[in-house]
């Protein structure tokens, strides 16, 4: 059934796209988040920019809450050129383009000013160019806080208390690999799962940062949030270079600078965001505690080892981001 209707909906935007090609643009834009994130509002910024930089000309149509499917499902669609964009954490992207899985290493930003001066310089714009060749180019990245462990009885205060515990993670190899070199078990599953597999003890806990934590509503089920901050993954918006290949130069300026644009106006609205969850993961009771990170961060450090071991042309990127 939502096969059907993810089909459905691609249909009517070609059928919209071929009544509006004498007159307009349009790039219809799909992702996974409620529209009450942070995230989702970066969107809405550069729907904003572009739609009033080219005069009206491009205009942009955003479809939220997984409509157009999962994240995984949306990059696909994006390949076909069936939409034209698309946010993604690079966790996931990191399954099409290698060089994303860079992103996902535990503690490699020393703090926010570094982790941005990274995506914003070289290192970044060079990650973001390498999807091109999988038809996915990456236009900025927004910021998705870092990601802290949380659990639904037993507390999380050294690595040590992670030991016989069932941790969700994302479908990624790197943080399967994290959790695991710190004792826990790692267990990929599907994140609309997660709630009633908390609920039900399938599995202990899992690990997001503190917006994602309560519009899930996860805290209604957990009783701590230990934030050790062990990676700090960002999400990246997309546009499938088959789009892009049609828009003109003077469109393409336009879409990278509402794409800059709206990554300084995420920014805020994460802060924000952040601040307003933390306040009510308190309020409900929740007990925050604040480990020792160097501990979690020792426990980690093979991880990146056996990384660039695998990887040897990803030793350079991670030298580069370190430095």
């Amino acid at each position: 059934m939502r096969f059907k209707i993810i089909l459905l909906v691609i249909l009517c935007i070609s059928i919209s796209s071929c009544k509006k090609a004498s007159e307009t643009k349009v790039l219809y834009l799909g992702h996974t988040l409620p529209q009450t994130h942070p995230v989702h509002k970066g969107i809405i910024e550069f729907k904003k920019a572009l739609e009033l930089k080219s005069n009206g000309t491009l205009k942009v149509k955003v479809f939220p809450d997984g409509q157009l499917g999962s994240e995984r499902e949306t990059l696909e669609l994006l390949q076909i050129g069936s939409v034209a964009a698309t946010k993604v954490s690079a966790a996931t992207l990191s399954n099409f383009v290698p060089e994303y899985n860079v992103l996902g290493i535990p503690y490699l930003f020393r703090n926010k000013e570094h982790q941005f001066s990274v995506l914003e310089g070289k290192v970044g714009k060079t990650i973001l160019e390498k999807g091109s060749k999988f038809w996915l180019r990456g236009l900025c990245y927004y910021d998705a806080g870092s990601r802290s462990f949380y659990t639904s009885k037993k507390a999380i205060r050294t690595p040590e208390d992670l030991k016989g515990l069932k941790i969700r993670v994302q479908n990624n190899q790197m943080a399967i690999n994290m959790v695991n070199s710190m004792g826990g078990a790692a267990t990929p599953l599907a994140y609309g799962e997660l709630y009633a597999a908390i609920q039900q003890g399938v599995v202990d806990g899992a690990e997001n940062n503190p917006p994602s934590f309560v519009s899930s509503n996860h805290y209604e089920i957990s009783k701590y949030y230990t934030l050790d901050q062990h990676s700090s993954v960002p999400d990246v918006l997309l546009i499938g270079t088959k789009f892009w290949n049609k828009l003109s130069e003077q469109e393409k300026v336009w879409v990278q600078a509402a794409a800059d644009e709206s990554a300084q106006a995420q920014k805020v609205f994460w802060r924000e965001s952040v601040e307003a969850s933390m306040k009510i993961v308190k309020d409900w009771g929740v007990e925050v505690i604040i480990p020792e990170k160097s501990l979690f961060a020792e426990e980690s450090k093979n991880v990146v080892i056996e990384f660039v071991k695998k990887f040897p042309e990803m030793a350079d990127i991670v030298n580069q981001i370190k430095k």
